[in-house]
């Protein structure tokens, strides 16, 4: 079994109510994240082995095998494998007006984003038809819709309703969250970030380290090259706008960072995005 599958469906919509928008499935490696991001839709992670964290604003759980989370639309959230258990998970995006009202009747949503299932296997599996009906045509679209419906069938008579244990965010860590994300756009700097919430670096460092599994400069770093990646996928600004606008003054200091990060520059990092969609539609 590979390590990672997905499945992205960039054509045109034919439902409204509720429709599938991407899925995958991963085996981790250890400390593999991803965020600060914001998503356009729903997306449910469920995990299938292994451990690790999702946060969510000023919370963070902590999830093992038989356990999932919910990603609501326009919330900043980050999630990460544990460093010597990592997790595999499969994960669905999906969107609709019925989508919100779905999980509330599962309890999900708004407040409650973790949950437990039973029925995990079965999940995947669905997961895993889905990934082979990936031309662009009306017959594998069809397909695609009545598994997620098939896939949400399983989720709720499966959900358990104790929920995964929520560890409570360090309040200097909140605040010092809550200011990255409004700043990050800007220069700042960690002496910023520390002067903000009235800490010295040293101390905020380890306070990061403890609640988040990485220091202020690494949130803030993947922060703005989360965002500019989002940026190179959605948009034709042009590098340097999309440095300047995520914080960098220098582009070759956020072309280098870039690189660090995502293993290909900005540019090839565009051309991939673009190549694999198309890929997409031809397979």
């Amino acid at each position: 079994m590979a390590n990672e599958k997905f499945l992205y469906k960039p054509f045109e919509r034919k439902f409204n109510d509720l429709y599938f928008c991407y899925c995958g499935y991963e085996a981790c490696a250890p400390l593999h994240s991803f965020g600060p991001a914001v998503r356009p839709n729903y997306l449910i992670h469920f995990v299938m082995d292994g451990k690790g964290i999702f946060n969510i604003e000023s919370s963070t759980y902590q999830l093992s095998a038989g356990e999932g989370f919910i990603i609501e639309p326009g919330k900043q959230t980050f999630y990460q494998a544990d460093a010597r258990e990592p997790w595999t998970y499969f994960w669905i995006g999906f969107d609709g007006t019925l989508a919100e009202d779905i999980l509330s009747k599962m309890g999900l949503g708004h407040s409650h984003l973790t949950f437990r299932c039973e029925n995990g296997t079965e999940m995947r599996d669905i997961v895993f038809d889905m990934l082979k009906y990936n031309r662009a045509n009306d017959a594998d679209e069809l397909m695609i819709e009545s598994l997620l419906f098939k896939l949400f069938s399983s989720l709720m008579s499966g959900i358990a309703i104790g929920m995964p244990g929520t560890v409570k965010g360090n309040e200097y860590v909140r605040k010092a969250i809550e200011f990255i994300q409004n700043n990050y756009a800007r220069q700042i700097h960690v002496k910023d970030v520390a002067d903000y919430v009235n800490i010295n670096r040293g101390y905020l460092y380890s306070l990061f380290k403890s609640e988040m599994n990485m220091s202020p400069q690494e949130y803030l770093s993947n922060l703005r090259l989360t965002r500019a990646a989002e940026l190179l996928n959605t948009t034709n600004y042009s590098v340097e706008v999309i440095a300047t606008s995520n914080g960098y003054g220098d582009p070759v200091v956020f072309t280098k960072a870039f690189k660090k990060m995502h293993g290909v520059s900005p540019s090839k990092y565009r051309q991939r995005t673009v190549e694999n969609s198309r890929k997409s539609l031809l397979d």
